[in-house]
């Protein structure tokens, strides 16, 4: 475990309360690339003080954010893929919600879509996470792997793609439609160009437990599962838990998945008393059956991919055959589930895992 001492701030771990008595930092400069039309998320309030963040597409922000409002400050989770996006946030959170101060960021864990924002926050602000989280973005490994090099690798071609479809299109409307899709992954490419990833500045091992006010506010590592260091961020007089990618609307990335633990540390967050999710992908929802519903996914994705990697098939092969059509009632709004394929990057983790390539 690391921890960081400051003037009037002390932290005890494992159930007990951090206090931080410092003053809060103004929000730095506006970043580059977060100049956007209207309002980048919708601020769906869940009850009073808790809001799940849903970007509108008018910025590309990677994730969703929760936003806890405590009795004199403002807990943010997850600060987005870029420091614009983490600005633009903050900056709604000031119009339309409340004044008070964001001092504390959680990073539920470290993929770039999550942890990237992080350097817009100056000193004051606390960001905290798990050591895993911690030690991966210190060594910059939130800027390279499978999921980084599809999605900003692949920025350079989707605007060279949409300038051309822009320059070929007659009909003005739809023109116009494609000059802004054009105009956001523009801004993306420079907003995503000024990431210099900072880990949290605490990072703990198993659980840290917040008060602020009449809140308390608990940090929760339940296991391995989406990443090596999954937080859950759980409210429990307000049967609140801010999921993250552990458990989300849809299924889940696995290309850093833990597979066979996965299900384990789920049980363990069903064991949790809650009725709200707000996940970090997705619309909030209620009630555990979604917990279910990713088991039986996560489960009927392993044995698949085992039987293939056995039968001696490549992973891209067995990517095509994977066959998850059976889970496309548990989650109607996915269209991947209408057809047989998988994405190669969870085929390749479980490969990894099953030839023991994951420590």
């Amino acid at each position: 475990m690391t921890r960081r001492v400051a003037t009037l701030f002390f932290l005890i771990l494992s159930g007990l309360a951090l206090v931080v008595g410092r003053p809060h930092a103004l929000q730095r400069a506006k970043p580059p690339g977060a100049e956007f039309k209207g309002e980048a998320f919708r601020l769906n309030k869940i009850q009073d003080g808790i809001y799940h963040a849903v970007g509108t597409g008018a910025l590309s922000v990677g994730c969703n954010a929760s936003v806890i409002v405590n009795d004199t400050d403002v807990l943010i989770v997850d600060s987005h893929s870029t420091p614009a996006a983490a600005w633009a946030l903050a900056e709604q959170v000031k119009k339309t919600i409340t004044d008070k101060p964001i001092r504390y960021v959680v990073n539920t864990h470290f993929h770039w879509d999550h942890a990237h924002g992080n350097q817009q926050y100056g000193p004051g602000v606390e960001i905290v996470g798990h050591d895993f989280t911690g030690r991966m973005l210190a060594a910059g490994e939130s800027m390279r792997g499978r999921s980084y090099d599809m999605f900003i690798g692949g920025i350079p071609a989707q605007i060279a793609q949409l300038g051309k479809q822009v320059d070929g299109m007659t009909d003005a409307a739809a023109k116009e439609t494609l000059r802004e899709q054009l105009f956001v992954q523009q801004q993306y490419r420079e907003a995503t160009a000024s990431v210099k990833p900072q880990p949290p500045t605490i990072t703990f091992d198993d659980s840290l437990t917040l008060h602020r006010g009449g809140r308390e506010i608990r940090l929760l590592f339940l296991g391995r599962g989406h990443t090596g260091g999954d937080i859950v961020v759980y409210l429990p007089k307000e049967r609140v838990v801010v999921s993250g990618d552990l458990l989300t609307a849809g299924p889940a990335y696995l290309g850093d998945a833990y597979l066979t633990e996965w299900s384990a540390t789920l049980d363990k967050l069903r064991a949790l008393d809650f009725e709200w999710v707000l996940p970090g992908h997705g619309d909030a929802f209620q009630g555990k059956a979604k917990i279910g519903h990713f088991q039986a996914y996560l489960s009927d994705f392993w044995q698949q991919a085992r039987k293939l990697h056995d039968a001696g098939l490549s992973a891209e092969e067995a990517a095509r055959r994977i066959d998850l059509r059976s889970h496309a009632s548990s989650y109607p709004t996915t269209p991947a589930l209408k057809e047989v394929g998988v994405l190669n990057h969870g085929v390749y983790r479980a490969y990894d895992q099953i030839e023991g390539r994951i420590k």
